[in-house]
């Protein structure tokens, strides 16, 4: 579920993690809808590894869980994925390839997070 909110996955990567990890139990529902979109915006978004593990297989009757372990490189090409059911996936971690990105698209260097709070208090923006 925390998969949902970028700013862990922001704060790790801008302290210098390069590949982020996720266990869920996202349902079909969710996970058929959302789970590799979410995968793939964090990794590029980060421009880190997402190494993302699945519970998958009925628990009772109202609650299947998708399944649909992968990783994702820090480009949000998909690198590894298994399908439903048990499974092991094996994907090469290129930190060289991690490197280069981040330093071609230095995304981190051009975030104004201070700009973005004072926008959102002038415009009235905030939690509801």
């Amino acid at each position: 579920y925390d998969l949902r909110f970028p700013e862990m996955a922001l704060t790790l990567a801008q302290a210098g993690a390069e590949i982020l990890t996720y266990p869920s139990a996202f349902t079909v529902t969710t996970g058929a809808a959302h789970w590799e979109v979410l995968l793939r915006a964090r990794a590029i978004e980060t421009q880190s590894y997402v190494v993302a593990a699945a519970q998958t297989g009925q628990h009772h009757p109202r609650r299947t869980s998708f399944g649909h372990s992968m990783v994702v490189d820090p480009w949000g090409s998909i690198v590894a994925q298994c399908q439903e059911g048990p499974g092991l996936c094996f994907a090469e971690i290129d930190l060289p390839y991690l490197h280069r990105l981040r330093q071609e698209m230095p995304v981190f260097a051009h975030r104004r997070p201070h700009f973005y709070s004072r926008a959102a208090a002038e415009w009235g923006f905030g939690p509801p």
